[in-house]
């Protein structure tokens, strides 16, 4: 369900980067709103352990991370 969301005291250089940038993307002022809302609240998709150490580089071998050598 959709809920109406007012916001107030915005300041006019504010207002009118919004306006700016809508006509730039070719939306309306609410339009383009609706837009920055949902990227900042956006969560990128969790990715498990496993699929994060996966998509490490290789980039030695254990004995060139030896802090232990002389």
């Amino acid at each position: 369900m959709a809920t109406n969301l007012v916001v107030r005291n915005v300041e006019e250089e504010v207002a009118l980067a919004l306006k700016q940038r809508a006509a730039a993307n070719g939306r309306s002022a609410e339009a383009e709103h609706h837009e920055i809302l949902r990227a900042a609240l956006k969560r990128p998709p969790r990715r498990s352990v496993a699929d994060v150490l996966a998509s490490m580089p290789n980039v030695g071998e254990d004995a060139d991370f030896d802090v232990r050598r002389s």
